[in-house]
C-alpha cells in the first residue's frame, strides 16, 4: 500500500514547537515508508488568516529541513469543493439549518437529559417557520443530523471503525452531537474540509496531535456518508508549556521564528521535541 501523509497548518499565527513535532513526525514517517509528504494550507477562516503567517509557514518548514510536494493546496481557493460536499448532504436530508444562538445552544445542552451527554442534538424547523427566519435574514449554521445519519446508514452506523496506533477502534460519532458543517461567514467547517481534502489528495495516513483523537470518530462518519476512503490515523503526544498546557500560537517564546532568531538550529529543535 502507498503511504501518503500531510501537515495542514492554518496561517493564523507563527508555527511553534508543537507544530514542529507534528510536521516532523509526519515528514519522518513518510520518509521512512518511502512515501509522499503533502503540505496543505487550511485557510478557510479568512477573518484570522494573515499573509505574514502564511509566508512564515513555508520559511519555518524549509528551515527544519522539510520538503513537500508542489503545488500546495490552499483551502480558500477551493470553496466550491466544500460547497458541493455540503450540498450532497443537504440533498439527502442529512444536514439542516440551525438558527439557535450560542447561548441557546448552551441552554439546550444544559437542559438535556443526563444520558444525552453534553453535545447538541437538534432538528430542522417546520418549513413555514424556517422560511420566515430566512425572510427575516436571521443567521444560521448548517449542522449534520446524527439522527438522519443513523437512519441513512442503518446497522452500519453502529459498526463504524477506524484504525489508529492502538488498533481497530469502534467509532462513536454521537459524542460530537450535531456538529456545524458550515456557517454564513465560514463556508466549511474544519471537519468537512479536512475530510474532503484528505480523500482528494489521496492521504492514506493522517498523523496529528493527541488533541484531535476524538475528531476521528466524527471523520469516519463523514467519510462513510460522502463515500470517501478512510485513512489510517496516528496520534502523537503534545508539546506542553511550563504551565502544563498545550502550546498555543500565543506562546511567542516557543515559536520557530523566535528560536531561530535566538540562534537555535533544526537539530536543537529536534532535541527539544524528542525527535533525535
Amino acid at each position: 500500500m502507498s503511504f501518503v501523509t500531510r501537515f495542514a497548518p492554518s496561517p493564523t499565527g507563527y508555527l511553534h514547537l508543537g507544530h514542529a513535532l507534528s510536521a516532523l513526525t509526519a515528514f519522518d514517517a513518510a520518509h521512512a515508508a518511502g512515501g509522499r509528504f503533502i503540505l496543505r494550507i487550511e485557510d478557510i477562516d479568512q477573518s484570522r488568516a494573515r499573509s505574514e503567517f502564511d509566508a512564515a509557514i513555508f520559511e519555518d518548514l524549509a528551515w527544519l529541513g522539510i520538503a513537500w510536494e508542489e503545488p500546495v493546496r490552499r483551502q480558500s481557493e477551493h470553496m466550491a469543493d466544500y460547497e458541493a460536499a455540503l450540498q450532497s448532504l443537504i440533498e439527502r436530508n442529512l444536514a439542516y439549518r440551525c438558527f439557535r444562538t450560542r447561548k441557546e445552544i448552551a441552554d439546550a445542552i444544559a437542559s438535556a437529559p443526563h444520558e444525552a451527554g453534553e453535545m447538541f442534538r437538534g432538528e430542522a424547523l417546520p418549513a413555514d417557520e424556517e422560511a420566515a427566519k430566512l425572510e427575516a435574514g436571521e443567521a444560521f449554521a448548517w449542522r449534520l443530523s446524527l439522527k438522519k445519519a443513523r437512519a441513512a446508514l442503518g446497522p452500519a452506523y453502529f459498526t463504524l471503525v477506524f484504525e489508529d496506533e492502538t488498533g481497530l477502534v469502534r467509532a462513536e460519532p454521537d459524542k460530537h452531537g450535531d456538529v456545524i458543517l458550515a456557517r454564513k461567514d465560514f463556508p466549511a467547517s474544519y471537519h468537512l474540509a479536512s475530510v474532503w481534502d484528505d480523500a482528494l489528495q489521496g492521504v492514506t495516513h493522517v498523523i496529528r496531535g493527541e488533541d484531535l483523537r476524538d475528531a476521528a470518530h466524527l471523520h469516519v462518519l463523514l467519510q462513510k456518508l460522502l463515500e470517501l476512503p478512510q485513512p489510517v490515523y496516528r496520534h502523537h503526544r503534545l508539546m506542553l508549556g511550563e504551565d502544563g498546557k498545550r502550546l498555543a500560537k500565543r506562546d511567542a517564546a516557543a515559536t520557530l521564528r523566535a528560536l531561530r532568531d535566538a540562534g537555535k538550529t533544526p537539530d536543537d529543535v529536534r532535541a527539544v521535541i524528542g525527535l533525535s
